[in-house]
């Protein structure tokens, strides 16, 4: 049985400077919204550039997997193809 390459993955789109900006809640630790207020005047510009961060690698990590299972898929249809599939000599069709 050969594989298909994975599809339908939902890519998260990243934000732009030029996109509208929404009031949200977060619930951070007071102690820790004092040392960052401390560092900072501009909180929610750290939150969101965290954000986008993160974003940025949960992005990588995804295409990651989905790469290395495409490579998986190739790998198993290459040995199919030279050997056939182990459920040959045992269909009942």
């Amino acid at each position: 049985m050969r594989i298909g390459n994975p599809e339908g993955i939902n890519v998260m789109r990243s934000p732009t400077s030029t996109a509208r900006k929404r009031p949200v809640n977060l619930t951070l630790s007071e102690g820790l919204v004092e040392e960052v207020r401390g560092v900072t005047g501009n909180l929610s510009g750290v939150v969101e550039s965290l954000l986008a961060d993160f974003l940025s690698r949960e992005r990588e990590r995804r295409s990651g997997i989905v790469e290395q299972a495409r490579a998986t898929a190739t790998l198993w249809n290459s040995f199919v193809d030279r050997n056939g599939s182990f459920a040959d000599d045992h269909s009942t069709l």
